[in-house]
C-alpha cells in the first residue's frame, strides 16, 4: 500500500499533466467554500433589508403619491328580469376624474438612520400639488345627470404611507379652503390616501386646486402621472439619486449639493383614461406601472459588488494556481498541494474580508484593504515556497494583477463581457508566450523541492 503511494506521488510530480489536473481539482474544491460566502452574503443583505423595513415601520417606508383625482358618487341602475315582473336594481359607484393640468413642486431633503450597523436613507419631502380640472361630464360614462350627487363630491390622494402625514393637509378649491379626512373617500385605485369634500356643481366651470403636503419617507419617492398634462418639479440634498420608473427626468442636475430634477410626462404613454367608474375593474394596475420617481441608495451597493466579484473567484483562483505552476515549471522547483491549498484558503478570505469590511467603511475602501492584505499574504508565503523574493514577487504582481483587474470589471458593468473575454485572452497569450520554448516530453527528470536550498539537486 505505501509502495503504491508513493509511486503515485512520484508520479504526480514527475508528470505536468497530473499536476495540472490536480491544481483543476483544488480549483473545483474551492467553490465549496465560495458558494458559503455566497450564501453568507445573501444572509447579510437580507438582514440590511429587514433593517430598512425597520425603520420604514417606524419612520416611513417608501412614498408613492397618485393623485389628486375629483370622486363624484352616482347611482346605476338596471333591470334584472324576475317572474311575475323585472326587478329594478341600483348601487351607488364613483365617478373619478383627473385632473386636466398637475404642477407637483417640491423639497426632498434627506439623512441618515441607523439600525445596528446598517445605515438607511430616510427624508422630508415638502411638495406642493396645483393644477385645474375641467367641468366634469358624467355622460362620458353613460351615466345621467340626475343618478350624479355633486353635493357629494370630493377630492382624494392617494398616499402609500398616510401615517408619514406631518401636517393638517387643506385643498384651496376654487379659492376656497377644505380639510382633508382620513381614507381614500371611493378613490379605491389609488390605494389609501386622504380626500377632502370640495362644491361641484352641474353647470360648473373649471376648478383650481391647490394642495400642500409635508411627508416623511425612506428609500424612494414615486409620483404618478394623474393628469393629461403632469409636471414634477423635485429639488434635494442627496448627492447620489437613481432615477427610476416609466419616466426618466426630461432636465436634471446632480452636484456636490443634491440634485434638482424635472419630470414632464402626457397622459398619452401612460395607459389609463382620464375618466371611469370604480369598483369595475379600475385601472389601479396600469396606475402602478406608470409611475416614476427616485431612489435614494447608495450607488455602489456593497452587497450586489460582493455577490459580482463571488462570481469569479473560481476563475481568479485558477489563474492564481496556473501562475504558482508557470513558476514551478520555469524555476524547476516543486510546490506541495497543501501549498496550494494554503493559498487557495488565502484567495477564499478575501471575499469575507471585502464583504465585512465593506458594512462599515464602505466598498472601495473595503475593497482596497482586503486586496493588499491578500497581496501581502500571498507574497509573504510565497517568500517562504520558493526561497526568493523574484519568484514571491512574480506570484504577487499576478495576485495584484487579478485584484485590479477583478475592480475594473465589477465597476463597469456594462463593458464587464469585452473586459473580461478581452483579458482572458491576453492572459492565455502571455502563457502560451512564456511557455513556448518548454519541452513538455524533457520534464519529469528529477528536480529541486521548494523547500530545498538554491543551488541543491
Amino acid at each position: 500500500m505505501s509502495d503504491a503511494v508513493t509511486d503515485a506521488s512520484a508520479a504526480l510530480q514527475r508528470s505536468p499533466t497530473l499536476r495540472l489536473l490536480s491544481i483543476g481539482f483544488l480549483t473545483v474544491l474551492f467553490l465549496v467554500p465560495i458558494l458559503i460566502i455566497g450564501g453568507l452574503i445573501g444572509e447579510r443583505e437580507t438582514r440590511r433589508d429587514a433593517a430598512a423595513a425597520d425603520v420604514g415601520a417606524k419612520w416611513g417606508a417608501s412614498q408613492t403619491i397618485i393623485g389628486p383625482a375629483l370622486v363624484v358618487p352616482v347611482i346605476r341602475r338596471w333591470t334584472e328580469p324576475a317572474m311575475p315582473k323585472p326587478i329594478e336594481r341600483t348601487e351607488t359607484r364613483h365617478a373619478i376624474f383627473l385632473p386636466a393640468t398637475l404642477r407637483v413642486k417640491g423639497s426632498l431633503d434627506s439623512e441618515t438612520l441607523s439600525r445596528g450597523i446598517f445605515v438607511v436613507p430616510v427624508y422630508r419631502m415638502k411638495l406642493t400639488l396645483e393644477g385645474e380640472f375641467r367641468p366634469p361630464k358624467p355622460a362620458d360614462l353613460g351615466i345621467a345627470d340626475a343618478d350624479v350627487r355633486w353635493d357629494q363630491a370630493h377630492l382624494s390622494i392617494g398616499i402609500s404611507e398616510v401615517r408619514a402625514i406631518q401636517d393638517q393637509v387643506a385643498v384651496v378649491w376654487n379659492g376656497r379652503p377644505s380639510s382633508f379626512l382620513p381614507g381614500a373617500g371611493g378613490f379605491t385605485d389609488g390605494g389609501p390616501g386622504i380626500n377632502a369634500p370640495v362644491q361641484v356643481t352641474e353647470t360648473g366651470t373649471s376648478y383650481t386646486f391647490s394642495v400642500p403636503l409635508s411627508l416623511k419617507g425612506s428609500l424612494s419617492a414615486y409620483f404618478v402621472p394623474s393628469a393629461a398634462d403632469t409636471s414634477v418639479e423635485l429639488t434635494s440634498n442627496f448627492q447620489h439619486p437613481n432615477f427610476q420608473g416609466a419616466w426618466l427626468p426630461a432636465d436634471r442636475a446632480i452636484s456636490a449639493s443634491g440634485f434638482q430634477a424635472r419630470w414632464s410626462v402626457p397622459f398619452l404613454g401612460r395607459g389609463y383614461p382620464q375618466v371611469w367608474l370604480s369598483q369595475g375593474g379600475g385601472p389601479s394596475e396600469a396606475i402602478q406601472k406608470s409611475k416614476f420617481g427616485v431612489e435614494l441608495q447608495d450607488p455602489i451597493d456593497p452587497y450586489r459588488m460582493a455577490y459580482r466579484s463571488v462570481k469569479y473567484a473560481g476563475l481568479f483562483i485558477l489563474l492564481t494556481f496556473t501562475s504558482v505552476w508557470l513558476v514551478e515549471v520555469l524555476a524547476g522547483v516543486r510546490v506541495h498541494p497543501v501549498q496550494y491549498l494554503l493559498l487557495g484558503a488565502a484567495l477564499c478570505l478575501f471575499y469575507l474580508l471585502e464583504l465585512s469590511l465593506s458594512e462599515h467603511i464602505g466598498f472601495i475602501a473595503a475593497y482596497a484593504i482586503a486586496a493588499l492584505a491578500i497581496i501581502a499574504m500571498v507574497g509573504g508565503y510565497s517568500m517562504v515556497v520558493f526561497k526568493r523574493g523574484q519568484r514571491a514577487g512574480i506570484v504577487s504582481l499576478g495576485v495584484a494583477v487579478l485584484y485590479g483587474y477583478l475592480y475594473v470589471l465589477l465597476t463597469n458593468e456594462d463593458y464587464a463581457l469585452l473586459i473580461g473575454s478581452v483579458g482572458l485572452f491576453l492572459i492565455l497569450a502571455m502563457i502560451m508566450i512564456v511557455t513556448r520554448r518548454i519541452d513538455w516530453y524533457a520534464i519529469g527528470a528529477p528536480s529541486r523541492t521548494a523547500s530545498d536550498p538554491p543551488g541543491t539537486t
